[in-house]
């Protein structure tokens, strides 16, 4: 299976994201995920929904979806929240 250049760009892209939302969520701060869509790219939502679904599972540990990913406009957000400390 070959990646397409952007999807590389995601995966590389992804790590340092979700390395940067550990940290802030680690510190107790909720993160605001968005991905802006271009050109056709509006034309393949899905796409944007299944890295929305990969980084709130690489988070899952740390965090609960607080707003699942919506599109609006260009841009699809997505929040997430610390968990509570037990």
């Amino acid at each position: 299976h070959l990646l397409s250049r952007r999807q590389r760009q995601m995966c590389i892209r992804d790590r340092t994201k979700v390395g940067h939302a550990t940290r802030f969520l680690k510190e107790g701060n909720k993160v605001k995920v968005s991905i802006r869509f271009r050109g056709r790219e509006m034309g393949h939502p899905e796409q944007g929904h299944e890295i929305m679904r990969r980084f709130a599972e690489a988070l899952s540990e740390l965090a609960n979806v607080e707003k699942p990913a919506k599109l609006e406009g260009r841009n699809m957000l997505m929040f997430l929240a610390s968990k509570p400390a037990k």
